[in-house]
């Protein structure tokens, strides 16, 4: 019965603490999605929803939210990183927002929900706001279809159910949370120099500001995924020539442009690791399909988070010194 299984929720073992609302300030990411990753194989057990998907809901939350600034009383606690709206957890009306009374909540048309188990609906406590999410997933049903409507009505955004969708591919295919390696997208062992572009003027197609970093390097050169991701697009543009765009379970989408080939069969909903040859590099762009020669061999490469409407862009040069140390380090070993 889907009106039960947010109270089966509260039999989920959680990671040993004092306080069950705590995360251990040494920061071990490895750690941490190890404890996450088991709190959403045993909430899949309990609801019958696919472990990615869960855990797809709950880093998109945390990629939309971790820039967002919030008063710090309200933040939320713990290993879920699911929030809600201002209200909607005790209800409009409610006259008492921080309300954990399950009736009162239940009277005033709240959403909250007891998940762990104390006969509290604590706004505060992730597996009450854990519980919450999965009914709300499972308003309409059990069916994939089902959960996807039922997301598109809980963030009335296209993009959130993209992502959310895109997120649960990649841990799908690799079964892991543990996605944070990264590559520089050059072999380091190649010919190559770039300097730190970003923000200088750019003309052809009007004015405009340079949105990445070039990577001067000669024609032919492979490029690589710099991330685990999923490609999220692949063809021409008549700025970036033929290019790829890939999604992090950041939500971070990673522009390689310019390129002169990509790597066969490679195509958009692929999922790629770092370091994996994606194409080429070449000097196509700035103009139809197929324009090339305008411009020296470069890969442009620029990266771009998604605010929630729309992705803005920031400098990766920092990124692509660091990936590029990394990997020479690797290869001194």
């Amino acid at each position: 019965m889907i009106g039960s299984d947010h109270a089966a929720i509260a039999s989920i073992n959680q990671p040993s603490s004092n306080n069950s609302n705590t995360v251990s300030t040494s920061f071990d990411l490895k750690k941490l999605n190890h404890q996450r990753k088991a709190i959403f194989d045993q909430t899949s057990l309990v609801t019958g929803i696919p472990w990615n998907l869960i855990a797809a809901v709950d880093q998109y939350e945390f990629t939309i939210h971790q820039f967002k600034k919030r008063k710090k009383s309200k933040e939320p606690q713990g290993l879920i990183s699911i929030q809600f709206p201002e209200r909607m957890w005790a209800g409009m009306l409610n006259p008492d927002p921080d309300d954990k009374e399950l009736e009162s909540i239940r009277i005033f048309k709240g959403i909250g929900l007891d998940g762990s188990g104390d006969g509290y609906a604590d706004e505060q406590d992730p597996m009450d706001r854990l519980a919450t999410m999965t009914s709300i997933m499972l308003k309409r049903g059990k069916r994939l279809e089902d959960i996807r409507i039922s997301l598109w009505n809980h963030y009335q955004n296209s993009r959130s159910v993209q992502r959310i969708e895109q997120f649960a591919a990649i841990y799908a295919v690799k079964g892991t949370m543990d996605l944070y390696e990264r590559a520089f997208p050059l072999p380091v062992n190649a010919t190559y120099s770039y300097p730190d572009s970003y923000g200088a003027s750019r003309g052809w197609g009007g004015h405009r500001i340079h949105e990445g970093t070039d990577l001067f390097a000669d024609y032919g050169t492979p490029v690589r995924s710099t991330c685990y991701g999923i490609v999220e697009v692949k063809g021409w543009n008549p700025y970036g020539g033929w290019r790829i765009g890939i999604r992090d379970i950041g939500n971070v989408y990673h522009y390689y442009a310019h390129l002169s080939s990509y790597k066969k069969d490679l195509k958009a909903g692929d999922i790629v690791a770092p370091g994996q040859v994606i194409g080429a590099v070449g000097s196509s762009g700035y103009g139809k399909p197929g324009t090339s020669g305008k411009f020296v061999p470069h890969l442009h490469y620029g990266m771009y988070r998604d605010g929630g409407l729309a992705d803005w862009s920031f400098d990766p040069y920092h990124y692509l010194k660091r990936w590029e140390r990394d990997d020479l380090k690797a290869k001194a070993k």
